[in-house]
């Protein structure tokens, strides 16, 4: 399941990680090759693959020997182990930062949530995690030369002719904020991507329904974001901004959403509207888990803010299922412990407004991986542009 992603080098430490990453990637994918062989296949230069390889070899990520290849000597190079080599996963949101530290053949040996305080700035989270991921990567006995790379999700678009979070962003903060600079603070090769669009990818990859070849993951936080798997394939469109269902409007007259239209979903829906709604008679504000613990203690008015904002998510959803026939959508995100008190709503507003023959036929679920799916499709991210592929969901 090829996840493609055009880099903008943009520095020379963007170059020099993007032409290790491929030369990893070839390895990966072809086993066992000289450098000659390499450097036909990646493109590069005969000096820029021998200098890189010295590099890989004092990382410990691949070794040399020699061999002949059409009678002459060669070197041929592999890669040292498959239990070295690691990949990473990492999630910002609003208030947290969490990370997850896999193997090539996908399991996870390390993973670590921070919460970190509201309104941070883009190079404060980007320092918070280039520290989490050193003192993870040391808990776990991993050196850092053995990362193959780091997938980092935001609550956001990207621009992926650039790989730039652009306007829209639930985080103003990382606005601006391009590959580059997070190969700066990581010190090794990043792909970035939408939260929403890691989280379908994690559930293709991880959960319980990988293999099946159309789904519509659609994340419900503080923002509200879709992830698309059509035929197998996860779908990014023109320029990597898809699965914007939050500023999709539903009431025409609705309150003003920050995108600039009325009544998006977002202003209904997501958890930032029940938040609000649900502090104006408390003494203090409420969080994401007392939404949680509220409904599931029975507190009518947290009940009824959740119910109205599933049957809108539902409502929005059947556009979705409508155009593109999904077989499964799962819902994801902080208030995946609700379950079938979130559902419930959801299916019900699904149901409403989706063609009944769509809604006969498609799974609705809840999401198995909770709040971990988007670190867990960033680790997915980085394996799988490597050319490293699960061989079981």
């Amino acid at each position: 399941m090829p996840v493609r992603q055009r880099r903008n080098p943009g520095s020379q430490t963007a170059l020099r990680l993007s032409n290790q990453q491929r030369i990893l990637s070839n390895l990966v994918s072809s086993g066992p090759t000289t450098q000659a062989d390499i450097a036909r296949n990646t493109g590069l230069s005969a000096a820029t693959v021998s200098n890189i390889v010295k590099v890989l070899v004092d990382r410990s990520l691949v070794s040399t020997s020699p061999t002949t290849s059409s009678g002459r000597r060669a070197q041929l190079v592999s890669l040292s182990s498959t239990n070295g080599a690691v990949s990473v996963g990492i999630d910002f949101g609003r208030r947290h930062v969490r990370i997850i530290v896999a193997t090539l053949d996908y399991r996870v040996i390390a993973e670590k949530e921070i919460e970190i305080p509201l309104g941070y700035t883009a190079a404060e989270a980007l320092d918070i995690a280039a520290n989490l991921l050193t003192s993870t990567l040391s808990h776990a006995g991993v050196q850092h030369s053995a990362v193959l790379g780091v997938g980092v999700g935001v609550p956001g678009p990207i621009d992926r002719r650039t790989s730039t979070v652009v306007k829209g962003a639930i985080l103003p903060e990382w606005v601006g904020v391009t590959v580059g600079m997070m190969e700066e603070s990581f010190q090794v090769p990043v792909h970035l991507e939408n939260d929403a669009n890691l989280g379908v990818l994690a559930e293709a990859t991880w959960g319980p329904h990988a293999g099946t070849p159309t789904v519509v993951f659609v994340k419900v936080g503080t923002g509200i974001g879709a992830g698309l798997i059509l035929n197998g394939t996860p779908y990014s469109g023109n320029i990597g901004l898809t699965g914007e269902i939050g500023h999709t409007p539903i009431y025409e007259h609705g309150l003003l959403c920050r995108c600039g239209n009325r009544g998006c979903l977002e202003t209904v829906a997501s958890t930032t509207i029940m938040i609000e709604l649900l502090s104006r008679t408390r003494a203090r504000p409420v969080r994401t888990r007392d939404i949680v613990r509220l409904v599931l203690e029975g507190d009518e008015r947290a009940i009824r803010v959740v119910e109205e904002a599933g049957f809108a998510v539902g409502r929005s959803i059947a556009a979705i299922a409508n155009l593109v026939n999904p077989h499964t959508i799962i819902i994801g995100g902080p208030l995946t412990d609700l379950g079938e008190m979130l559902l419930r709503p959801i299916r019900s507003g699904f149901a409403r407004y989706a063609v009944p023959m769509i809604v006969e036929t498609t799974q609705l679920v809840m999401s198995s991986l909770g709040e971990r799916a988007e670190a867990l499709g960033g680790a997915s991210l980085v394996l799988q542009e490597s050319g490293i592929h699960p061989t079981v969901g």
